[in-house]
C-alpha cells in the first residue's frame, strides 16, 4: 500500500460511524386506546436495557391559536387528524437522533393545550420506540424506521381505555371524551389509523396480551443491538490495524507500558467485566492521562497539584506522582 493509499484509508476509518450515530427506530401505530404506549413499555422492560427510549408522538401536536384552543377546551378540536401533528419537528428530530445528535423534543400540556416552553434533550440512545396513532403515516417517517409495527384491539376496549385515560391524566369528563370519540377518533381512525396497517412490518392483535408477537419484537431488536455491536468491533479493528501502519503525530505521548497500565487495558476491553469494575478502572487510567497531561504542560503546576493532593486534610491516600519527562502533550494515547 503507497504512503497516499495509506493516508486515505487512515481517513476514512477516523471518521466511521460509532453505534450510537446509528439509532434503531421501531415505529408503534395504531387506534386510541388500542395498547400502544402498553406495548412500548413491555418492549422495554422485555430488553431491560439502559438506553432504550419511548419517544410519543403526543409531544409533537401543534401549538393551537386562541381560537383553536378555545376549540380544545369544548371538545371541538381535532386532535386525531394528521394536521394536529407537527410532522416537520418530528422528521427533523428523528434525523438529528438517527446522525448521533442531540434531539430537543417539545413538551406539550394537555391541561393547558398548548407546547410548554421547556423541551426534553434525548441524546445517544440505540433503541428509540416512537409511539402514536400516526407512527406510520408520513413517509419520512418510515423511510426512517427499522421496523413498524401496527396494533389492533376491538373498538369498544379502546374506547373504554381512552375514557380512563383522559379522565386519569388529561383532566377531561366523560362526556367530552365520547363526544371526541364519536366525533373525531372514529371517522380518523376509518380514513388515517387503518390504512396504515398496510406498511406495517408486523400487526399486533390484543397488544400486550400477544406473547409471541412481543417476543417476535424484542429478539428482531436485540439481533439488530448484536449487529451494530459485531460491526462496530470489526469497525475499531480495521481503525487499528489502519492506524499501526502510521508513525504517531509528535504531539502524541504514549504512556509506558507498565504492568499496571497493561493489567487495566486488560481489564477495560474484556467484554466480561462489571460495569463497576470498568468505572474503577477507567477512572485510574483517566487520572494517570490527566497527570501526564498537567505535567507535561508546567512541571511546577504537577508538583503543586501532588502535593495538594498528599497535603488534603482527611485525605488517606497517599498520591504517587508518576513524573514523565515529556516537552509538551496534547494527545494522550495507549498503545497496546
Amino acid at each position: 500500500m503507497s504512503g497516499l493509499e495509506s493516508h486515505v484509508t487512515v481517513q476514512k476509518r477516523a471518521y466511521y460511524s460509532p453505534p450510537w450515530a446509528d439509532v434503531s427506530i421501531i415505529g408503534v401505530a395504531g387506534s386510541s386506546g388500542s395498547g400502544k404506549s402498553t406495548l412500548s413499555q413491555a418492549i422495554v422492560r422485555k430488553l431491560n436495557l439502559p438506553w432504550v427510549v419511548i419517544l410519543s408522538m403526543d409531544s409533537f401536536y401543534k401549538t393551537l391559536t386562541p381560537e383553536q384552543s378555545k376549540l380544545a377546551f369544548a371538545n371541538e378540536y381535532d386532535f386525531d387528524s394528521p394536521a394536529a401533528i407537527d410532522f416537520d419537528i418530528l422528521v427533523e428530530r428523528l434525523r438529528d437522533l438517527k446522525a448521533g445528535k442531540r434531539a430537543e423534543i417539545p413538551v406539550y400540556s394537555f391541561a393547558k393545550h398548548q407546547r410548554l416552553e421547556h423541551t426534553t434533550s434525548i441524546y445517544s440512545p440505540h433503541v428509540l420506540i416512537l409511539e402514536g396513532i400516526f407512527a406510520l403515516y408520513d413517509p419520512r417517517v418510515t423511510e426512517l424506521l427499522d421496523m413498524g409495527i401496527y396494533c389492533e384491539a376491538d373498538a369498544d376496549t379502546c374506547l373504554a381505555r381512552r375514557i380512563v385515560r383522559d379522565v386519569r391524566e388529561r383532566g377531561r369528563d366523560i362526556e367530552g371524551c365520547v363526544k371526541q370519540w364519536f366525533g373525531f377518533v372514529k371517522p380518523n381512525f376509518e380514513k388515517y389509523v387503518e390504512p396504515q396497517r398496510k406498511v406495517a412490518d408486523l400487526i399486533v392483535p390484543r397488544g400486550i396480551e400477544n406473547r409471541v408477537a412481543l417476543d417476535m419484537m424484542v429478539q428482531f431488536i436485540e439481533r439488530k443491538l448484536f449487529e451494530k455491536s459485531t460491526h462496530h468491533r470489526e469497525e475499531l479493528s480495521r481503525l487499528e490495524a489502519a492506524s499501526k501502519e502510521q508513525p504517531l503525530s509528535d504531539r502524541v505521548v504514549v504512556l509506558g507500558e507498565t504492568p499496571q497500565l497493561k493489567f487495566m487495558n486488560t481489564i477495560l476491553q474484556n467484554i466480561d467485566t462489571s460495569a463497576e469494575d470498568f468505572i474503577f478502572y477507567f477512572d485510574r487510567l483517566a487520572a494517570l492521562i490527566v497527570e501526564q497531561w498537567v505535567f507535561a504542560i508546567d512541571p511546577q503546576l504537577h508538583a503543586i497539584a501532588a502535593g495538594l493532593l498528599t497535603n488534603c486534610p482527611g485525605h488517606s491516600t497517599t498520591y504517587n506522582s508518576q513524573q514523565r519527562q515529556s516537552k509538551r502533550l496534547r494527545d494522550t494515547s495507549i498503545r497496546d
